[in-house]
């Protein structure tokens, strides 16, 4: 869905207010991502490149619907699931007594 604004200064409190949303979903997601880490069993199980695969499958399908560029989602989307793996992956070691947490 294009937006039309009249002035760059509409543009950008108009990208501002899509961020302030876009980071209250991406601190549900990573809340969601942190209570799965204690019932994944090892790194794995929490790198799961089977349900990565999947994941990027249907978020490109939905960019597609949306009339958004699938490639430009697709690796918005594989950097952000890296992250959350980086943060997933310490809190597992966290909370399972892992000796070493990933390296970065």
């Amino acid at each position: 869905m294009a937006e039309t604004a009249a002035t760059l200064g509409e543009i950008r409190a108009r990208i501002d207010e899509l961020d302030g949303n876009l980071v209250g979903l991406l601190a549900r997601r990573e809340a969601l991502v942190r209570q799965a880490a204690p019932l994944k069993s090892d790194g794995q199980a929490v790198r799961a490149p089977e349900r990565v695969a999947q994941v990027v499958a249907r978020v490109r399908a939905l960019a597609s619907e949306a009339g958004a560029d699938p490639d430009l989602i697709e690796r918005i989307y594989r950097g952000m699931i890296q992250a959350f793996i980086e943060m997933e992956t310490d809190e597992h070691h966290r909370i399972s007594g892992g000796s070493a947490p990933r390296t970065r």
